[in-house]
């Protein structure tokens, strides 16, 4: 790995970085890091037909993998062991095989691989299926459902057991695996075959023959999401996502008689739900104003009872077939914990646990496309302060009362913190969701800037010592945003950014180009100046402030050679700024590396923008 910053010649930067060790007090440091290095689990998932087999994911040995766990014996048991980790993994139905996806060095391009529970070599789970972008994953007891993604397009595949696996569905626009029914007959995908693959379509095949058995699409601008397939044998309900009054909400459709029943629920912001395991209710995750609540909805009585959560975040849930959920939840202070939501821990990594870290703050600030919520956070002593604005990547995405370990980090090292929701994020409907749609980049920026603004007027935020930061996404609004409102920003840190639009399209993950054709109204031999418009590099040369930049040289989402021509138009200028190279993909599952980057980060905030 490329553990040391790689500074580029002839650019004002200094040639051996003061470390933020060399900063801060040792005190200070050890908690920003010992919140990283305490590990962590991921909330469980269980095997169908055996519940008291699960797999979960953990960074206990320094790197994230999947680990094996029999509640019957307690036993825990590393699957995966390998050098940048294993992020993606499942069980069978009947708790006997995981799977697990192997990549390239965080490439994302690779294989599903299989091992029996119990221990075992791992084999290949279908060779006919080669090597590609992983497109959904449905296993059942006699057939398996499997999507790969690849630039000539998505093919689904269905893999009878002793027989021969064969495509389904094949077409050159974005496609997905999504649900199969419990006796395994009916396969239900997702398509994008309208041209925007943001709104899916839903298709039902016959498992036996691919012939469709129903067709459901909600038209221009409105998505369905297939969750899950009722588990219970014969049934043909299937649980799906829907946005039909601007928002995520829900519907149960019978594909077997193709009716459909929507739950209308009284809550204000976007819901998601999963079964319990008899079919009866539902499990629904309700999000709003960035916290997250868990209710039970009884579908025969239409009863909408609320589960007993502290106030923050719920990262997942469960229903377990005796009845109780579990769920992954933290907020702000305290770091995550997998619990029963009635109370007690259900699963707990070894060693200590992490520091608390601090509480957020809510604001809402008018912004040109309606109020903005923003989240900010204090550090010790008066305002105004010095600031970190950490932009949330995706776009659809959302910063929220969670424990983050990052935030907590500059916060320590004496910055107020600043997280915007801007137009794009979810959490908060789908206009909002949907407004960049033409103005991708320029629109979020507009929202940054309003709470900038507002925080400056307050007396929150010293307009002289702001500096913006983010990764994926939010690495992309950090560049633009140092070139676009250059007088904002005293420093920016962008990690694995879009730099150069145009060559990042050329280079990206198919998928990607999709998903970027339907946001920018083309691809850029159709709108090739929607694409200048919202290119960090269209505007390198008035960036002001130095910049630091964080690439990963496997990353198949912001890809290396457009970071580079960014960087390149950097050192022609005589711009001021620091890179920092890792060979790994998009981002890193190796916790040690994960700190560097941190360390990098916060080294070059604070020789640039003094707390």
């Amino acid at each position: 790995m490329s553990a040391e910053p790689a500074a580029e010649s002839g650019v004002i930067i200094p040639e051996t970085p003061t470390p933020s060790a060399a900063i801060l007090p040792p005190e200070v440091t050890a908690r920003w890091q010992a919140r990283f290095r305490a590990p962590r689990v991921s909330l469980p998932e269980w095997a169908r037909d055996a519940p008291h087999r699960c797999l979960y994911s953990s960074d206990v040995s320094g790197v994230i993998e999947q680990y094996a766990w029999d509640r019957t014996t307690d036993a825990h048991r590393q699957a995966t062991d390998r050098a940048n980790g294993t992020l993606i993994g499942t069980l069978s139905p009947d708790g006997e095989t995981i799977w697990w996806f192997a990549d390239t060095d965080g490439d994302e391009f690779g294989v599903w691989m299989v091992q029996p529970f119990a221990g075992g070599d791992d084999r290949v789970a279908v060779p006919e299926v080669g090597p590609a972008y992983p497109a959904g994953l449905e296993i059942g007891t006699r057939v398996v459902a499997v999507g790969r993604s690849t630039d000539d397009g998505s093919e689904l595949w269905l893999a009878p057991a002793g027989g021969t696996p064969r495509v389904v569905y094949r077409h050159e626009d974005p496609a997905s695996v999504d649900a199969l029914t419990h006796d395994e007959d009916l396969l239900v995908i997702s398509h994008s075959e309208h041209g925007d693959p943001r709104y899916p379509a839903l298709r039902v095949l016959q498992a036996s023959d691919e012939a469709v058995v129903a067709e459901k699409w909600d038209g221009e601008g409105r998505g369905l999401h297939a969750l899950e397939f009722v588990p219970l044998p014969g049934d043909r309900r299937l649980l799906v996502g829907h946005e039909r009054r601007g928002r995520e909400e829900l519907l149960v459709w019978d594909v077997g008689t193709d009716t459909e029943t929507e739950i209308v629920l009284d809550l204000p912001g976007d819901v998601t739900a999963g079964w319990y395991p008899d079919g009866s209710a539902l499990l629904v995750g309700h999000d709003h104003a960035a916290r997250s609540e868990l209710y039970r909805y009884d579908l025969a009585t239409g009863a909408l009872q609320q589960l007993d959560t502290p106030h923050g975040v719920v990262r997942g849930a469960t229903a377990r077939p005796d009845g109780t959920v579990e769920l992954a939840w933290s907020n702000a202070e305290r770091p995550p914990v997998i619990r029963r939501a009635d109370g007690p821990v259900v699963l707990a990594a070894p060693g200590e646990e992490p520091p608390a870290a601090y509480p957020v703050e809510d604001r809402w600030v008018p912004g040109p496309g309606g109020d903005v919520h923003a989240l900010v956070v204090r550090p010790a002593g008066p305002a105004p302060y010095a600031t970190a604005f950490l932009v949330h990547g995706g776009p659809e995405a959302a910063d929220d009362d969670s424990y983050r370990a990052r935030r907590a980090a500059y916060v320590d090292a004496g910055y107020a913190v600043v997280h915007v929701n801007y137009r794009g994020s979810t959490g908060y409907g789908s206009v909002w969701r949907d407004a960049l749609t033409g103005r991708p980049g320029l629109t979020e920026l507009e929202d940054v800037a309003a709470v900038y603004d507002a925080l400056v007027a307050e007396g929150f935020v010293d307009p002289s010592r702001a500096l913006l930061s983010g990764g994926s996404w939010g690495g992309f609004l950090t560049l633009l945003g140092l070139g676009t409102q250059p007088e904002r920003w005293a420093a920016g840190i962008a990690e694995v950014p879009v730099a150069d639009y145009l060559a990042a399209y050329e280079d990206e993950m198919e998928g990607l180009r999709a998903y970027d054709r339907a946001l920018f109204g083309g691809s850029p031999e159709e709108v090739r100046d929607v694409y200048v418009r919202s290119s960090p590099i269209t505007y390198v040369d008035a960036v002001r402030a130095p910049v630091l930049v964080v690439a990963g040289a496997n990353d198949p989402r912001c890809p290396i050679r457009q970071i580079d021509n960014y960087l390149g138009e950097l050192q022609r200028l005589g711009k001021p700024h620091e890179v920092y190279r890792f060979d790994a993909g998009h981002g890193s599952l190796v916790i040690e590396e994960t700190i560097r980057q941190v360390e990098v980060a916060l080294s070059f905030a604070l020789r640039n923008v003094r707390p």
